[in-house]
């Protein structure tokens, strides 16, 4: 048993074949021995890759790329900056655009008047104010006394009979014009499909 061992010592110790040989097919880069010859030790494998080949950019390209990034934002932004305080518009305020438009045509200039036009209006201006004003002390003060009569009817119906005064402040139905023919309210119908009806959308809608 010993005889055949110190052979495969023997063999391995004068190293027979090379070390690039043995490296290759072991599949390893290195080996290393220590002090026992059958102590081996191999490194992993490492499988190398080649790099890949960059490709040429003209930097002429990567500028003109940037570029247009760049002009497509800022389009981007004036856009969002043109529109975002915009409120919808109100054709009640807003206005007919074709008058809008045709303003500076429909201006009429402002005639002087002379001082005897002016004082003559100024003079009638007051004498209108003066009519209306009389006007409203005369029927305030007439309602006023009609209310105090009625208030003074009142109290001495009241004084009279209880039953009559409450008669005299109800309401009277007769003066409100108002009329109903038929069930105001009628139960619903089973399995009734209520046509809809035909119209045109005329809804205005904004982005």
């Amino acid at each position: 048993m010993a005889a055949p061992m110190q052979t495969v010592l023997q063999q391995f110790s004068r190293l027979n074949i090379s070390r690039l040989s043995l490296c290759r097919r072991l599949g390893a880069r290195e080996l290393h021995t220590q002090g026992h010859p059958l102590m081996f030790q191999v490194t992993e494998v490492l499988w190398a890759e080649p790099m890949k080949k960059r490709k040429k950019v003209d930097p002429a390209q990567v500028h003109a790329r940037e570029m247009r990034k760049k002009k497509r934002l800022e389009r981007m932004i004036k856009r969002l900056e043109k529109f975002a305080r915009k409120l919808k518009p109100i054709e009640e305020i807003a206005g007919d655009p074709k008058i809008r438009r045709e303003i500076s045509l429909r201006q009429r200039e402002r005639t002087a008047l002379s001082f005897e036009e002016s004082e003559s209006r100024a003079r009638l201006h007051k004498e209108w104010t003066r009519y209306k004003s009389k006007q409203y002390c005369t029927e305030s003060g007439e309602i006023a006394q009609l209310i105090t009569a009625q208030d003074r009817a009142l109290q001495a119906l009241r004084e009279e009979s209880e039953e009559l005064y409450q008669q005299a402040i109800e309401i009277d139905e007769s003066l409100i014009n108002f009329s109903c023919k038929g069930p105001v309210r009628t139960p619903p119908i089973e399995n009734f499909d209520s046509p809809d009806g035909e119209y045109i959308d005329t809804t205005k809608t904004y982005d």
